[in-house]
């Protein structure tokens, strides 16, 4: 009921903005987004000083709409940004850079910019970062007809080329959790924060599932708790194929690095089967999901746009 009402609220302030943004005579609905009106002020506003041309227009709209989507996305995602955090941030950038906190802040002075303004701004980018997180996860659709076909089409590759093996041997049934290192989260923080994970796991604090469908940025095993499914480790990269066969069923192991990223992971269960039709379809969906990833990660606004019923009234 709170998140309804928040979003209400949210919905109708947004709204009553942009009648309050002109006092033009002619103010009319240029278009809905899930039933909520864009308004020829907006635009107007956006547009600015440009010429008024259709294609300036049409670019103004879209930004927007666009503009909506993803305050709106930052709203229901409820996500909140741990001040303490940002700081550390801020004393691990200044020492990346050789310099003391107070050369730092005078840096920043000589920039303009305040204290204050810099901690909001690193605030807002891993705010943004795990809102673009989420919406990324939530767009990634694999359906079970593509799977299977795409499988088929690599069996046959292989079988063509003399290729095709059966894969024997021992199977495992991993959990995992990924981060990868971006311009506010180096190699020292990922693996730091893998670790006070682990710690919270261990202490009852939360579940490995939980943590990985709220950290994971693999974003297909984070929606199943982390769970990859059963997988010959010989799919896997070597450093994760590594940590897995030496960990012991149901226990979680410390931080690594793969080329992929900083992980922990856990062993669930181990099995014998030969399943080289099962191999080719893990293949195929790793090879679907990772690409609906990347053209989500390009323009993760798009992402929101296709999850959107965006009306435009002529």
């Amino acid at each position: 009921m709170k998140l309804t009402v928040v979003k209400s609220l949210f919905i109708a302030t947004f709204a009553l903005l942009a009648v309050a943004q002109s006092t033009q005579a002619e103010e009319r609905v240029l278009a809905t987004v899930d039933g909520y009106p864009i308004m020829q002020s907006q635009v107007d506003r956006a547009l600015g000083k440009k010429a008024k041309t259709e294609a300036n227009r049409k670019a103004a709209l879209d930004s927007v709409i666009n503009e909506f989507l993803v305050q709106r996305a930052i709203q229901e995602s409820g996500v909140k940004v741990n001040y303490a955090y940002v700081d550390q941030m801020i004393e691990n950038i200044a020492a990346q850079n050789g310099l003391t906190y107070g050369q730092f802040l005078d840096a920043l002075d000589y920039q303009g910019i305040t204290l204050n303004q810099y901690r909001q701004q690193l605030a807002n980018q891993i705010m943004m970062e795990q809102v673009r997180h989420q919406t990324i996860g939530q767009t990634i659709q694999v359906e079970p007809k593509q799977v299977q076909a795409l499988a088929k089409e690599l069996m046959a590759k292989d079988k063509a080329s003399g290729k095709l093996s059966a894969t024997k041997g021992t199977q495992y049934r991993i959990s995992h959790i990924l981060l990868k290192t971006n311009p506010i989260l180096n190699d020292q923080q990922a693996k730091a924060k893998l670790t006070a994970l682990v710690a919270d796991i261990n202490a009852n604090k939360m579940t490995f599932e939980a943590a990985a469908e709220k950290h994971s940025v693999d974003y297909a095993s984070g929606a199943e708790g982390g769970d990859l499914g059963w997988n010959f480790l010989d799919i896997y990269d070597p450093a994760f194929a590594k940590v897995a066969n030496k960990s012991k069923p149901g226990v979680i192991s410390a931080p690594f690095k793969s080329q992929f990223g900083w992980h922990v992971l856990k062993v669930t269960d181990t099995r014998q089967s030969d399943r080289t039709e099962d191999a080719y379809l893990q293949k195929a969906y790793e090879q679907l999901v990772n690409q609906q990833a990347q053209d989500a990660s390009k323009d993760w606004v798009k992402a929101l746009k296709n999850r959107a019923d965006i009306q435009y009234v002529q």
